[in-house]
């Protein structure tokens, strides 16, 4: 989640003038507000959230408290992948996310039976995505997703229309799972090369390897990353 700063400037021949900084983190936001603070000519500080909520400081200190021990900055990628010889899928998903100081990583797949398409693999493991998000208790939050399907993230987005009955029935289950959890979802396609990570955990899941992890990065793994 993102914040802009609203306040009230008064110079010294006591006129006034609104002001609004640029959207910023959380943390920043904070920092921010103590050093305008400490001006000694604020009369009036507000803090607007992207979801359209505005704070005041005390409530944003309380935000801050409550973040440490929740993810967030969470980044979730999505790969299926079918086999056309068993008519089994494989869905992998890899989500990123902070917990405090720390910077965590999940990877987790899964093995599913009777789908009938590639296509509808990728919807399969985005809605086994966003399951994966509720298991860490991911709710009200802005999510950046991001996968090699430009088809399922361009109808979710409402770019591409859906004319196909049974992907429409994928994509009604996905936003009824978003809305569950009051995630703020934000859509962003991507090569095959950039989401190897998912691709790599759906092949593996078609060969019955279940992977799941979560796991806090190392500096070296947060550069791969």
């Amino acid at each position: 989640m993102k914040f802009s700063i609203e306040w009230t400037y008064e110079t010294k021949k006591k006129q006034k003038i609104q002001l609004t900084s640029e959207a910023v983190s959380l943390s920043e936001a904070l920092l921010i507000a103590m050093d305008i603070e400490q001006t000694g000519r604020v009369k009036e500080l507000v803090f607007a959230s992207d979801d359209g909520q505005t704070w005041t400081l005390k409530e944003l200190k309380k935000l801050q408290t409550k973040v440490k021990e929740e993810p967030s900055e969470i980044t979730a990628y999505f790969d299926g992948g079918f086999d056309k010889g068993t008519g089994e899928c494989g869905l992998g998903a890899v989500i990123y996310y902070t917990l405090g100081n720390k910077k965590m990583r999940v990877r987790t797949n899964e093995k599913v039976a009777e789908l009938d398409s590639n296509n509808e693999a990728e919807y399969a493991a985005f809605s086994f995505l966003v399951s994966a998000l509720e298991g860490l208790g991911i709710t009200r939050q802005t999510v950046t997703f991001k996968g090699d399907s430009q088809v399922v993230l361009n109808q979710l987005s409402g770019e591409w229309p859906c004319y196909e009955e049974n992907f429409s029935v994928w994509l009604d289950k996905i936003e009824q799972q978003l809305e569950k959890l009051k995630i703020r979802p934000i859509y962003i396609p991507i090569s095959r090369k950039e989401n190897n990570e998912a691709d790599k955990l759906a092949t593996q899941a078609l060969k019955s390897i279940k992977i799941h992890s979560n796991l806090e990065l190392s500096k070296e793994d947060e550069n791969d990353g």
